[in-house]
């Protein structure tokens, strides 16, 4: 069982996401795995790494699984890195721009794959700990998978890893 082991705030400067795009049609077995294991295969992160800066912010040299829902709408699942709002965006990818903001992040801890799909129980943490969820100005809900290192990379003694679990927050 995942648990929830710490909520805060983190202030964050504008920034863009650059990334690989998929939807609900890409799902493999329901969830996105494969694209994360296409994604290493394809050097992504050492391309993105070139254009991130580990400064911007606290763990902004994490690899991110971005997501956008809302009711009506396309789901979104984006595999990528948070970099400088300047950065250039390769044409085989996709930039998505967000002002300065405040993350609410939550830690889960615990074994793969038990770690997935708790986003609900994070919101109900920041929501209870006084950091409402926020929408952007389309209403739609922007979302984060943060995988730190060495939180999520390095398992305890147990076996078990931190994944961070981040929304845009009041």
């Amino acid at each position: 069982m995942a648990d929830i082991t710490k909520t805060y705030v983190q202030d964050v400067p504008a920034f863009r996401f650059i990334g690989k795009t998929y939807g609900d049609s890409d799902r493999v077995n329901g969830g996105f795995s494969a694209q994360w294991g296409e994604a290493f295969e394809a050097g992504l992160f050492e391309r993105l790494k070139k254009l991130s800066d580990e400064k911007l912010f606290e763990d902004a040299d994490a690899y991110i699984g971005l997501m956008r829902c809302k009711d009506g709408e396309p789901f979104v699942y984006a595999i990528g890195m948070f970099c400088p709002a300047d950065a250039p965006v390769p044409e085989d990818l996709d930039g998505y721009d967000f002002p300065a903001a405040r993350f609410g992040i939550g830690w889960l801890y615990g074994k793969e794959p038990e770690l997935y799909g708790r986003e609900p129980q994070v919101a109900i943490k920041l929501d209870e700990a006084g950091y409402p969820i926020q929408t952007d100005e389309k209403g739609a809900c922007w979302f984060f998978e943060r995988y730190a290192c060495p939180r999520f990379t390095t398992p305890d003694e147990q076996g078990n890893v931190t994944l961070d679990i981040g929304f845009f927050v009041g």
